[in-house]
């Protein structure tokens, strides 16, 4: 039932039933089985899978054609694709899925000899990681306020600053880095500049630490008077921010097709435990309170798929979308941690134990409403369109 996606509803296309096919399968036969060996490495970049996705186009789907992608640019496919991979693992699914992220404001904002340069490598056999640098140690939904700047110089730019929690950080090879070229006008002073591994003052810090999603290393990014040329600012001076938002619009979504895979994949590992443990001479699924709680997963699985597939669906046509973005990962974000705690509940003391992944999945679901902005930051959005 929950794999079952309302096409009924919502007719798929001959490629996308197809994709999703493609992906699930990948999912079950190399994501699942590896999850909790990657958690576990912790810090380590899980290279081999990496390039196993590589080899049957899921990290370049999302790419323009024109560039060796596979073409689904559409944000609606790409959220079928994101709920397929983290249906497998979520940390696993948004490391493989991270060229999207990087690319979103390069198609958004770039000219066709950027998207030649920086797109075209990531649909290679072998492609580089790579990584967008927007939150700093003292910014983080407001990025607005970033402090990084970004000098002016004989043929390009000179960037000075600190970014933080920056997803591939040091493995990437590319990195979309915001920086202000104009202080003052805040949002309106805010640029987008790519910068490649290697450059002379680029540094990273020490992998950090963390509670979940450790298949996707993150760390501090220092930049002590990067030098980037003119023809690698991305977009004109001070139209960064406009690449940003649209970049957030569309990721708000994508995260919450992320965060509808781990809720049912901790729904479905819930519900096969209670169908075979037995307790008090039946089988839990029959006792009222574990059978109502299944119910509340299944529903909040099937409310967070339709609210983004409709922000998706939304962002595709050109229409206003912020609030339905903001909705879609508020909702689904709070349904993946409803339901992995759920899942760790339905499983008592196994759920408490490394012996299931569910204690692993509430880990990683913790960070969905948190990341992109925090679940108070998506009910501001919403609130104020409300106001409006």
């Amino acid at each position: 039932m929950l794999r079952d996606l309302p096409t009924d509803l919502v007719p798929l296309t001959d490629e996308q039933l197809a994709v999703v096919d493609l992906v699930r399968t990948f999912a079950e036969r190399e994501i699942r089985p590896i999850a909790r060996e990657v958690d576990e490495a912790d810090t380590e970049v899980p290279w081999g899978i990496w390039r196993r996705a590589s080899e049957v186009g899921i990290t370049a789907f999302a790419l323009p054609e024109e560039y060796g992608g596979g073409g689904f640019t559409d944000v609606f496919t790409q959220c079928l694709v994101q709920e397929e991979l983290c249906a497998g693992d979520s940390g696993l699914g948004n490391f493989i899925g991270s060229s999207g992220f990087f690319a979103h404001p390069l198609m958004e904002l770039g000219t066709d000899d950027q998207k030649e340069r920086w797109l075209r490598p990531l649909t290679a056999q072998d492609p580089p990681l790579s990584a967008l640098c927007i939150t700093e140690p003292g910014v983080g939904s407001d990025a607005a306020s970033m402090t990084t700047r970004a000098e002016k110089v004989p043929g390009g730019y000179r960037l000075y600053g600190q970014k933080t929690w920056i997803s591939n950080g040091g493995a990437a090879e590319f990195y979309g880095v915001f920086a202000k070229t104009d202080p003052a006008q805040r949002s309106r002073g805010v640029t987008a500049f790519l910068v490649r591994k290697g450059s002379e003052g680029l540094s990273f810090g020490a992998p950090m630490k963390k509670m979940g999603q450790r298949a996707m290393v993150n760390c501090e990014v220092f930049l002590d008077g990067v030098f980037v040329a003119d023809e690698d600012r991305l977009g004109e001076a001070g139209q960064g921010f406009y690449g940003l938002m649209h970049t957030f619009d569309a990721s708000r979504a994508i995260l919450g097709a992320a965060a509808t895979g781990t809720a049912r994949a901790a729904t479905e590992l819930a519900l096969e435990y209670a169908q075979q443990r037995v307790q008090f001479g039946r089988p839990i699924i029959e006792h009222q309170a574990v059978a109502f709680r299944l119910a509340d997963m299944a529903t909040k699985v099937e409310e967070s798929r339709l609210m983004t597939w409709r922000a998706a669906k939304l962002l595709d046509a050109g229409k206003d979308a912020a609030a339905a973005c903001a909705q879609a990962k508020l909702v689904a974000s709070e349904a993946a941690m409803f339901c992995t705690w759920g899942a760790v509940q339905t499983l008592g003391g196994w759920g408490y134990s490394r012996e299931f992944l569910a204690e692993k999945w509430m880990r990683d679901a913790k960070l969905e409403e948190i990341e992109e902005g925090t679940s108070d930051i998506q009910r501001l959005v919403i609130s104020r369109r409300l106001a409006t």
